[in-house]
């Protein structure tokens, strides 16, 4: 595949510059034979099989990482911050940053997304080439990852820098924006639900199936307003969020009861679409160091925390979360010990005393004591009783700091849990009760169906033993989609629909309150140099 390689190392060397010389020259010269070698196409059916296999084998990476699009998805948001414990997370405040809405376009990992994303839909139109020997399915699959990465693109940043490969490789890629942006997005997405395979609930769909591309094409047309700046939703894009929601649910797939077990790596009738990366992110970055792998070596990274105001959108006691106090089963609960190990699929035992590996780790929001596999209550690496706490405080002062934090501040966050395995490679990124919550957006903002917008939501709630509701508002609407769909890289996209990621919230930058030029994240310095057809996004 060597010509494809060739014009991959093209496009990353006008996408990424390493170093700057002291000289103010930065016109590319012809010194490198791949400038000038160009682009052929890729030979054979294949090598395009190939690139495409590589290209899903890129995103195990952009999506398991817990830096990077799932940082700038939930740690800019009320969902997920990290402090600083000591000279833990640290990291010279890059994660300060992100949750306080003070970062810069020098900011590594909004670097690193602009980076992946833009790659992602480049090497999807080298398949899409119309000189490349493509089959039908390898080119279904390259137009549903091209509209990927360009969506990606497209929310973070506002404008997609797109490069012909029939083009020469020396000209400035174009740059989409609004309305050429979406209708490029949606074409793409036309294609693949034509090309791609069916799913029915309960497959195995490691990759895109017609279900997926709906999904991805109704998640367009529900921000459309956004990305074209029309200020409010068109009934006619409800009318599609709708019809597509409904093509999903043709499929059969449906709400389940049994919120955590659709974190399992096994079949239920959610997931639309999961990546096969390792959940050890999401598990290990949240956990005390105390806690065990399942193989007992090492523990967790104590690290990523949720505010005390987002748990207070759950049902339940504000002060714990223990089993049987009446919390809703989205809530999760603290494990009071290990369960016994009977075989149970997917869990392991090295001898425990009879308890399953990892198995006294609770399930969704972990907050006060918490307990070793015997029951006996833990302790921190001081020989404090381990007791998760709603605040963070400087642990000299007391006062509210995201800096020289203790071990135990924060209420931790768990979906994917380590006695499933801690490092399975089954991450949902779609899943049905978005596309559900998705269609009760879109009914209530003007959408026409033949169903109600609170009953759908009152049936999901039922689902997670949440109380009913008896109106349904814009806020209900959000802090349900919250409650649903913490930690699934979806929590700025919806804050930023309902006009809600500049309101403030503890730690946040007061110069950020009402910033709206922060709905955006600055396009890399690096890439205006490059390209005299981006614009660097407002207050950059």
């Amino acid at each position: 595949m060597k010509r494809l390689n060739k014009f991959k190392l093209v496009f990353l060397s006008i996408l990424t510059v390493t170093a700057f010389s002291a000289c103010t020259d930065l016109e590319i010269e012809e010194t490198d034979s791949i400038l000038t070698d160009g682009f052929t196409g890729i030979p054979t059916a294949e090598e395009a099989t190939s690139t495409v296999s590589g290209m899903y084998n890129n995103i195990r990476g952009y999506v398991g990482d817990q830096a990077n699009l799932y940082a700038l998805s939930e740690v800019t948001t009320d969902a997920q911050l990290v402090p600083t414990r000591g000279s833990d997370w640290g990291d010279n405040g890059i994660w300060r940053q992100l949750h306080q809405h003070t970062w810069t376009a020098d900011h590594q990992y909004i670097r690193t997304v602009f980076d992946q994303w833009n790659e992602l839909q480049l090497t999807a139109s080298t398949v899409l080439d119309e000189r490349s020997a493509s089959d039908a399915d390898a080119r279904a699959q390259a137009s549903f990852l091209r509209a990927l990465g360009m969506f990606v693109i497209l929310d973070n940043f506002g404008q997609v820098p797109f490069r012909d490969t029939t083009a020469d490789p020396r000209e400035n890629p174009e740059v989409l924006t609004g309305a050429d942006a979406v209708a490029f997005i949606a074409s793409d997405l036309q294609n693949a639900i034509s090309g791609l395979p069916s799913s029915s609930a309960g497959d195995d769909n490691p990759r895109a199936t017609k279900a997926a591309a709906r999904y991805l094409l109704a998640k367009l047309h529900l921000n459309r307003h956004i990305y074209e700046g029309t200020g409010s939703p068109a009934a006619s894009d409800m009318n599609e969020v709708i019809s597509l929601v409904d093509d999903i649910e043709g499929d059969g797939y449906a709400l389940q009861d049994g919120y955590f077990e659709m974190f399992e790596p096994s079949a239920d009738t959610e997931t639309i679409w999961y990546v096969d990366t390792s959940t050890g992110n999401r598990i290990w970055n949240t956990l005390h160091y105390n806690f065990t792998h399942p193989d007992n070596t090492g523990g967790g990274w104590n690290g990523f925390a949720t505010l005390a105001e987002y748990y207070d959108l759950f049902e339940g006691p504000a002060n714990s979360n223990n089993p049987g106090e009446g919390q809703e089963e989205r809530r999760g609960f603290v494990a009071q010990g290990g369960v016994t190990f009977t075989g149970q699929e997917f869990m392991t035992d090295t001898d425990n005393d009879g308890f399953a590996d990892a198995s006294n780790v609770g399930y969704g929001f972990l907050i006060g004591q918490q307990y070793a596999l015997n029951g006996d209550p833990l302790t921190d690496r001081g020989n404090v009783p381990l007791q998760f706490k709603r605040d963070f405080v400087d642990a000299g002062t007391g006062q509210p700091s995201l800096v020289e934090n203790g071990e135990q501040t924060g209420i931790r966050v768990i979906k994917y849990n380590p006695r499933n395995g801690a490092f399975r490679e089954h991450e949902i990124f779609f899943r049905y009760s978005d596309a559900y919550l998705m269609k009760i957006e879109a009914i209530h903002n003007g959408g026409t169906s033949t169903d109600n917008a609170l009953a759908l939501m009152n049936a999901l709630r039922t689902v997670r033993d949440a109380t009913p509701l008896t109106t349904l508002t814009d806020q209900d609407i959000i802090d349900e989609r919250g409650r649903e769909l913490y930690c699934e890289f979806w929590r700025r996209n919806d804050l930023i629909r309902f006009g809600q990621y500049t309101k403030d919230w503890a730690f946040k930058d007061p110069s950020a309150v009402g910033n709206t030029d922060k709905n955006l994240f600055p396009i890399p310095n690096t890439q205006v140099i490059l390209n005299p057809n981006l614009v660097q996004n407002p207050g950059y």
